[in-house]
């Protein structure tokens, strides 16, 4: 099979007008024969391809395996280039194995986005000695000491509660 694939390889780039280029790509290039379909997953996974095409007979049923690949093209009739061209996806991918991390840039990347955060005095009393750890650690003084003041601020809050109440 691996030296099926060579051969066909090399009959499509002979016919190619921009053969030099291509073969200079394909100098990088292998072929790697796999055991199953599991181990093709996995090597796939790990490589994470810019464009990924599953030629089985069943290509939707590795879907849920396949986990890391920019664009997935199932089946005989789905080449790459009609992704590239005219199936709607987008053709801007990540490469060179970042399908690990990123993903293909679609509609969410052109919406402003933001997180939103509020402690509450439980919260700020639970989580600000870690924060104020890792900050110390990191040699971060402001933002350790940007926890500090809040929690000395509410050691503080009771006596000065008790102190006003003796005011009156």
């Amino acid at each position: 099979l691996a030296d099926a694939i060579a051969g066909e390889i090399k009959r499509q780039l002979a016919k190619l007008s921009r053969r030099d280029i291509a073969a200079q790509a394909l100098g990088s290039s292998l072929v790697i024969l796999c055991d199953d379909l599991a181990e093709a997953c996995a090597i796939s996974n790990a490589y994470a391809p810019e464009h990924l095409i599953v030629q089985t007979q069943a290509p939707r049923d590795l879907l849920d395996k396949l986990e890391n690949a920019g664009s997935i093209f199932l089946g005989q009739w789905t080449p790459e280039s009609v992704g590239d061209y005219a199936s709607g996806t987008n053709h801007t991918l990540p490469t060179y194995g970042y399908a690990r991390t990123c993903s293909s840039l679609g509609l969410a990347d052109y919406q402003r986005r933001y997180t939103v955060q509020e402690l509450s005095v439980e919260g700020i009393q639970g989580l600000g000695p870690i924060v104020q750890r890792i900050a110390q650690a990191e040699g971060l003084d402001g933002h350790k000491n940007a926890v500090t003041l809040r929690l000395n601020a509410l050691a503080a809050a009771p006596q000065q509660t008790a102190q006003q109440k003796d005011l009156s």
